[in-house]
Order: structure tokens, then sequence, then C-alpha cells
């Protein structure tokens, strides 16, 4: 059944909760339309700078969208959808101050449409550096057959192993994806950093899969292929290994050259893609319709069941009131808040929300000790750009592994919820597929950097005149009255300078301290609107859980 048939599937089971006027079933109904309204199938294509991702990108779409070139980084993720006509588009969400009221918090993201050609001054590192534009990512559509079934390819920023800010926001994202591709080129095997993320990768997503690239680059692309597969095996990492060539696939498809194509190894990736990635969601998405279908048929010819039952056999009436009232009451006690599996659920989210918020509180103030000591060890002034840069890195690393660690703890509680459900109501429950918000990982903001500027060269004169003129009057009107006025311009003379050179000293370390403590100040604020916007995600991840 494709997905068309089980959308008409579906809007002829709401005719019939119409007709027979179940508002409750007809609700279940739209939902199940909803979801299959969304054929989105996520996937991201990760892994360190300058692998090959972009390339990959455009080579799968048959396209040229992300900008591909030796000194250009991607900086903004780029999502490359099935559209009728070429379109880009900028979404920009801002991010929430902590006096937001509840209208702004929930404000749509910014939406601009901009020519395809301009994507790269929005999506490179030279266009954006920095992400200065804080764009949160970018759409690109085309009309292009491997993207019709719903395909989403997700090129994001180098990953910089799970230690850098791009990593950490990456393994956020994978709870919303449907699968992951991990590329990695010909050069050499397989880091330590690409083994660590693959295995993370796969607590987080159902699909992971690692793409060799660049084989027409490095002729010994065979060797590094096994020796990665060796890898893989070693670190117990069930996921496939694709080594494909992102030019050979470019120009096999301007050339229409068959042979060309297959020798770029890209039909075995597509193949993957297509029967292993779409078709599986689509046959769950498919089996979820057919599921809330046949449960909602159910119901309903239960009704016209008892209804005609009654009619012809009035002595089985007394029967069938039995068996109804039974049916009733379990689903009484289903619904019940003292039912276990409410209990479960209700107590489960509590003690999670609890939970997740006191880790990373805790990893906040590990960062917050640290980063107060170093401040203490440095001047700000001359390691502003490193201190900022390690801050963020920490930041980002935490608030990707309490997002992670908040994901595998609700998807544990939905498996307890739904077995109390199943040993309590008789039945199991189907697999659906929780729809993503589309909110993407915790958006973490750069510290705003405080006023660490030295003293001009002028105001430390006028420090160092004002202290060796005070001290060289000190020195020289005691001595010109007990009648020394000799030597009195000498020592004058020696202690300005003495005393000038102590004003300096005690000016400098004054500064040093007051740049320490406005930095101390402005990382408490970083931390602690770092802390409300993650943990805010976060809860609202685990209510959508709660939902679902």
């Amino acid at each position: 059944m494709a997905v068309p048939d089980a959308i008409q599937l579906v809007e002829l089971a709401l005719k019939a909760t119409d007709a027979y006027g179940r508002p409750d079933l007809a609700h279940r109904l739209r939902q199940t339309r909803r979801r299959l309204g969304d054929p989105a199938v996520r996937v991201l294509v990760v892994g360190e700078f300058k692998q090959g991702k972009s390339q990959l990108v455009n080579a799968l779409a048959a396209a040229q969208v992300c900008p591909v070139d030796d000194d250009i980084a991607t900086a903004v993720p780029t999502a490359v959808r099935y559209a009728e006509k070429p379109s880009a588009v900028l979404v920009r969400e801002s991010p929430v101050p902590l006096d937001a009221s509840d209208a702004d918090r929930e404000r749509p993201a910014q939406r601009t449409e901009v020519p395809i050609a301009k994507l790269r001054d929005h999506v490179s590192e030279a266009g954006n550096p920095g992400n200065n534009q804080r764009l949160t990512y970018v759409e690109v559509g085309l009309p292009r057959k491997i993207l019709q079934g719903g395909l989403v390819l997700i090129d994001t920023p180098g990953v910089g192993g799970l230690g850098s800010a791009h990593g950490a926001a990456t393994m956020a994202a994978l709870a919303n994806a449907d699968a992951v591709l991990l590329v990695s080129d010909a050069a050499q095997e397989y880091t330590k950093a690409e083994l660590d993320f693959l295995d993370a990768a796969m607590r987080l997503c159902p699909n992971v899969a690692g793409v060799l690239t660049k084989t027409d680059l490095y002729p010994q692309w065979r060797r590094i292929a096994e020796i990665d597969r060796g890898h893989l095996t070693k670190a117990g990492v069930q996921a496939p290994l694709f080594e494909v060539s992102s030019t050979l696939r470019l120009q096999a498809l301007q050339d229409k050259d068959n042979d060309l194509n297959v020798e770029s190894g890209f039909p075995a990736l597509v193949t993957y893609l297509r029967d292993e990635i779409v078709a599986q969601s689509d046959r769950l998405d498919r089996n979820s319709a057919r599921q809330d279908v046949l449960g909602v048929c159910e119901q309903l010819s239960t009704t016209m069941s008892a209804e005609l039952l009654a009619q012809e056999n009035p002595e089985q009436v007394q029967r069938l009131v039995s068996e109804l009232e039974v049916a009733k009451d379990r689903a009484a006690r289903l619904k019940e808040r003292s039912a276990r599996w409410q209990i479960t659920l209700n107590d489960g989210i509590a003690d999670l929300v609890s939970d997740i918020d006191h880790d990373l509180r805790d990893r906040m103030r590990s960062i917050l000790r640290d980063a107060e000591a170093l401040a203490d060890d440095a001047d700000p002034a001359d390691v502003w750009d490193q201190y900022a840069a390690w801050l963020h890195k920490e930041i980002a690393t935490a608030a990707g592994a309490n997002f992670q660690w908040a994901t595998e703890r609700a998807h544990w509680l939905a498996e307890v919820v739904a077995d109390h459900f199943a040993s309590e109501g008789g039945t199991v429950l189907p697999e659906l597929k929780v729809m993503p918000d589309g909110s993407g990982p915790p958006r973490i903001e750069a510290l705003a950097r405080p006023e660490t500027q030295a003293t001009k060269k002028v105001d430390r004169g006028i420090s160092v005149f004002r202290g060796g003129y005070m001290g060289g009057l000190m020195v020289l009107f005691p001595l010109t009255i007990v009648g020394l006025g000799a030597i009195a311009p000498f020592a004058a003379g020696a202690a300005a300078l003495a005393l000038g050179r102590k004003q300096v000293v005690d000016d400098k370390k004054r500064e040093k301290q007051r740049r320490q403590n406005d930095v101390k100040v402005a990382v408490r604020k970083h931390i602690d609107e770092v802390q409300f916007q993650v943990g805010k995600d976060s809860r609202d991840m685990l209510r959508r859980t709660q939902r679902a």
C-alpha cells in the first residue's frame, strides 16, 4: 500500500467516524493523517572538516547547491529537500531572552527567500564567518527524483571531534534524524573521534552508515576501506560502509555515462537510502496507519455487531452486555490516574525533568569553576580569544551530552510505559513514529565580550606622573627642612622613580583584577542563559515524549 493509498484509507475511515458520531476516533485518525502528510526522512551528513560532505550532498542531489572549495568550510546546516522548482530559504530563530513573554517564545522562525546562486554568501565560512548572520539552517528545494519520496539531505558543519561545539550540536540533532551518514575521505583510516562519534550516534539514531569519499584521489582507498571495516568490527559498530567518488558521480551525470556512475560507487549508496531508509520510514508510516484504521474499524464494528446481535438474538443481549461491561471496566482502569502505566509515566517524566535539570546544572557549575580558575590564572586581555573559544566548546559539549542523555532516558521510559500498558490492556501498542518539532539542537549563543582592553598609554603616563610627583614631594620637603638640601633633588628623583614604578605595578594589578572580575560576571550571566535555554529545550522534548 503506497502512502497516497494509505491517506485515502484514513480519509474513508474519517467519514465513517463522522457518520457514527465518534469524534474521539476522528481525532486519532487526524493525527494519523498528519503523520502521513509529512513524508520527510531526515538524513544527517556529518564528518570532520574538509572530508567531502558538501560535495557528497551535491552528488546525491545532482546539483551544485552546497558551496565546495579547498578554502571554504560549511558554517550553517543546509537541508536539501524536494520542491517543484529550485528555491533557497534562510531560516533564522532568534534567541529567547530570560524575561521573554510566552508569545515571544512561541514566535515562528524568520524565513527569507534568496537566490540559490547566493547561497555561498550565507552557508560558508567565507561568506558568513562564524555564522555571524545567526542563521539556524538553510533550506534548499530541488525537483529531483531521489528527493521526491521525502528524502531530506542535511549538510552539517564539520564535526571537529566530539569535543567541539559543532560536534556537540550535531549529537543533539541526532535524536530527530532518521539516518546518519558519517563521511571520511580515503586519505586515512578512521580516527578515534570518528569511531566515538559512530558509537554515540548508534545509540540515538536507528540507521547509521559510513561513507568513504574521494576514492578517485587516493589509489590505496581499498586498503583504507578494509582497515575501516576492521575498526568497525573491532568496536562492535554495525554500520555499512560505502566507497564513493563525488567527482566521478557528477561527471557521470553530466555525460550521462552509466559505466562511470557505477565506478563512482553511488548506485549502492542510493539503493541503501531508497530501500533501507526511505522505504523503511514509509513502511513504518503505512503500518502505523493500517493499525490505526483497523483499531478504529474494530471499535465501530463492535458497536454495529452489538446492535445487530441484539436485534437478531434477544436472548444473547445479557451476555453481550456483560462482555461490554468488562471491556468498559478495563478501559476505565487504563484511563484512571492510578493505572500502573499512568503512574510510571507521570512519575518517570517528573524524575526525568529533575534529573536532567540537575545534570545540566552540575555540568555548568563544573564549567563555571574551571572558567573562574582560568580567569584568575591569566589576564583576559591577553588570552580572550582562546578563553572564549574554550568556554564555548565546553558549554556546547555539556549541552549536547545533557540532551543526548535526556533522549536516551526518554526512549527507555517510553518502552517501560508501553510494556505496562500492554500487560494491563491486553494489547500491544503499535510502533509509532514521533514527529520532530523542527526546533533542532539547543541554541547556544557566543559569550559576549566584556571590556578587556588594557589602559591607554596616555592614561598610564598620567598615573605614573601622579605617583612619582607625590613620592618626590614626600622625600624633598623633609630633607630640605633638616638641612640636606644638596642631596634632596637626587633623593627626590630616586623616590619619584621608585614610587612611579610602584604606581604602574599597582595600576596594572588593579586593572587585571577588574578585567578578571568582569569576565567572571560575564561567564556567570552566559551560563545562566545557557541553562535557561537548554533546560527549556530538554523539558519541551520530555513533554513531547509524554504526550506521544
